[in-house]
């Protein structure tokens, strides 16, 4: 298509009961692109003004309570370490009580977990610390007194009923380690910051202490082998945690991975419908739908919702907001797999206004032609068609992430077997070809009654005494490429400025017909004067013609159209801007044209190299080993071709698609159509 797809507005008016599949039908479909919504202009009454109030309160509601469970349900996955898939599956359905319940199942699960988890890691962490002070003073020679009121320790034993030894170390936390010495007996141990908090705690659990002897000496031994025994056993139970959390995460996995389904899905909908025109139990979505899906489009949502819609479709000439420019139609293109794939050329650069002329054709044909011509080589070329069949199959995983490379790769890759055919180069080697080339001439000669020895190559690109003069025309192959290119994109200006009727840039701008005048005339005096002619008098008014046009354009054109004054910014303005106008004129014609003069130049460079890869090759080879030796510098030779160089390539055609072609029409974008899919921004 040399157009994009013509574009419809529809309205859909459903039930309240039908918008959840509604919404969920839209999202996997991916067909239409939600619009603002005109709220502002419907007229409401006080009753109805309270319906759509009433309406967004409980939109909000819900938007907030799902959200709520989303947060519940990251926090569970993260703890488990299980990644949610980002979007919805295609089986994912909305949440209900059954889910509602099972999140909290595992919500609850989980924080009795995380608490034990919490517990275990204080606990292991304050027995470390008691059991290094407490080994450091066990071989202390000092009355127990002394060492308690001297250590970094505050130890007090004495008696507890076990019933409450548990209740104690709960209470405790982290702040302390209470060990048992057998039947009632206890020991607590805490630092020495700690002790008022462990004085108070012993005391509202009826602790009763214990005097020791007089000179009693040293730690209790039993204080240490109680201390690693419980170390010991909250190892353990750490571990049986971990092996715990592995269950959870085998069995609550694929639950968390269909609730996330679930949620996000609902997540998407409330967004979604806080945003639409809404009144007590109806709400209206409004989006952009290419026309030719407009149909088959209705016939599912009819029955999507048995029956339960409403669709209004509308022209975009008949959208006031699209009337007034507060709206563009968005842009959607429709091509065969080859032009398709150089959409995202287009795109990078800008969309194409809607109703304006598509030029993913032209750019999908000059990108091929100039990037065959810069990288001819048979092999080369053949490792990107290679390439590009390998990335468009869906069984590769690891290239998965290439895979909208794919067809122009093998393009390009075609391009570059068929530049390479016509100088000769097969992996940068000039023998190989030369056999073939002379049969394919031979023949031809043949045919054309042509006697003699054919020549080796077709094109020799080497600078050498006998082809110099076969370079120039090269090089004037490639400015006439670059003349064709040019001319195209001037007229697809002059095209789509004539469909918007913005007919003083049609025809009285440098871009315009005017500019496109100036430029092939000029063209014409130069190809004329190569071939021998001279610049005569009527070359000189023909020129200054359209240059006076563009000169004076705006006056003309407030003239035709009846505008006053003629000269809106004034008589020195209006001379500034033409003299600035004229000089950018020539220099742009003139610098685009040239520009493509570095087409033959890299084409050039490509030959040098793959000449100096072949010769270094040829040279190492005549030394002893010199077969591996030149195998390695033509493999690495060609590598660094295929890497670099191809990558440079394609730089130097974008750049020359970009300001050789776009910048002649390109003066305003469009919107490029983006339907509505499952995703967790909604874009209105």
């Amino acid at each position: 298509m040399i157009r994009p797809r013509k574009m419809k507005q529809i309205e859909l008016t459903v039930l309240e009961r039908d918008v959840n599949a509604l919404i969920s039908f839209l999202g996997r479909k991916g067909v239409m692109q939600f619009s603002s919504n005109h709220e502002d202009e419907l007229p409401l009454d006080e009753a109805q003004a309270k319906q759509q109030d009433a309406a967004r309160a409980r939109d909000e509601a819900l938007y907030q309570g799902i959200q709520g469970q989303l947060e519940k349900l990251q926090t569970a996955a993260a703890y488990l370490g299980i990644e949610l898939p980002p979007e919805p599956e295609e089986t994912s359905c909305f949440p209900g009580p059954c889910e509602d319940a099972l999140l909290e199942e595992i919500r609850t699960t989980l924080t009795a977990v995380r608490g034990q988890e919490q517990r275990l890691s204080q606990e292991q962490g304050q027995i470390e610390i008691t059991l290094k002070e407490a080994r450091t003073f066990s071989d202390f020679n000092a009355p127990f007194s002394a060492l308690d009121q001297s250590s970094y320790l505050t130890l007090r034993i004495g008696r507890l009923d076990p019933k409450e030894q548990a209740g104690l170390q709960e209470s405790l936390a982290n702040r302390a380690v209470l060990v048992s010495l057998g039947e009632d007996r206890v020991v607590a141990a805490a630092s020495r910051k700690g002790r008022f908090a462990l004085d108070s705690e012993l005391k509202k659990h009826s602790f009763i202490p214990i005097t020791l002897p007089e000179g009693y000496h040293q730690i209790p031994p039993d204080l240490l082998i109680n201390l690693e025994r419980r170390f010991e056993e909250v190892v353990q139970e750490r571990q049986n945690l971990e092996a715990r959390k592995r269950r959870l995460r085998n069995d609550y996995g694929p639950k968390l991975q269909a609730l996330a389904g679930s949620y996000g899905l609902a997540a998407i909908a409330a967004q979604l419908k806080r945003k639409l025109v809404v009144s007590k139990n109806v709400y209206m979505l409004t989006g952009w739908v290419p026309a030719d899906t407009l149909g088959h489009l209705v016939a599912e949502l009819e029955q999507c919702t048995d029956g339960r819609v409403a669709v209004r479709a509308f022209n975009p000439d008949e959208i006031a907001t699209v009337k007034e420019g507060k709206e563009k139609v968005p842009v959607s293109l429709k091509h065969g797999a080859f032009v398709q794939s150089f959409e995202g050329v287009v795109f990078s650069y800008g969309a194409p206004l809607y109703g304006t002329i598509d030029p993913t054709p032209f750019v999908a044909v000059f990108f091929t032609l100039l990037f065959g011509i810069m990288f001819g080589d048979v092999g080369q070329g053949f490792v990107l068609l290679l390439l590009g069949i390998l990335t468009g199959k869906r069984c590769i995983q690891a290239l998965a992430a290439f895979r909208h490379y794919s067809t122009p790769l093998i393009a390009v890759g075609i391009a570059s077997m068929l530049m390479g055919f016509l100088s000769g180069s097969f992996f940068a080697h000039e023998e190989v070809l030369v056999a073939p080339t002379q049969k394919v001439l031979g023949f031809f000669m043949g045919l054309t009654g042509q006697t003699g020895e054919p020549p080796e190559r077709i094109l020799h690109l080497m600078p050498e005494a006998d082809n110099i003069e076969k370079l120039f025309y090269f090089f004037g192959f490639t400015l006439a490429v670059g003349i064709v290119f040019i001319s195209i994109g001037l007229w697809v200006n002059i095209i789509n400025q004539i469909t918007l009727k913005k007919y003083e840039k049609a025809f009285f701008s440098k871009t315009g017909v005017t500019g496109v005048l100036l430029f092939w005339y000029a063209l014409f005096i130069a190809v004329r004067c190569l071939l021998g002619g001279y610049v005569a008098w009527f070359d000189v008014l023909a020129l200054m013609i359209p240059g006076f046009c563009i000169f004076f354009g705006p006056v003309i054109w407030r003239l035709i159209a009846k505008e006053r004054p003629l000269l809106s910014e004034g008589l020195l303005v209006f001379i500034m801007e033409g003299f600035v106008e004229i000089l950018e004129t020539v220099s742009t014609y003139i610098s685009n044209t040239v520009s493509f003069l570095r087409v033959g130049a890299f084409a050039l460079s490509h030959g040098v190299l793959s000449f100096i890869v072949f010769t270094l090759s040829g040279m190492v080879s005549q030394i002893a080993g010199g077969s591996l030796f030149a195998f390695i510098i033509m493999l690495v030779g060609n590598m660094v071709i295929i890497l670099l160089e191809g990558m440079i390539v394609a730089i130097q055609v974008v750049r020359l698609q970009y300001y050789e072609f776009f910048s002649k029409f390109f003066t305003e974008t469009g919107v490029e159509f983006s339907p509505f899919r499952f995703r967790r921004e909604v874009k209105l």
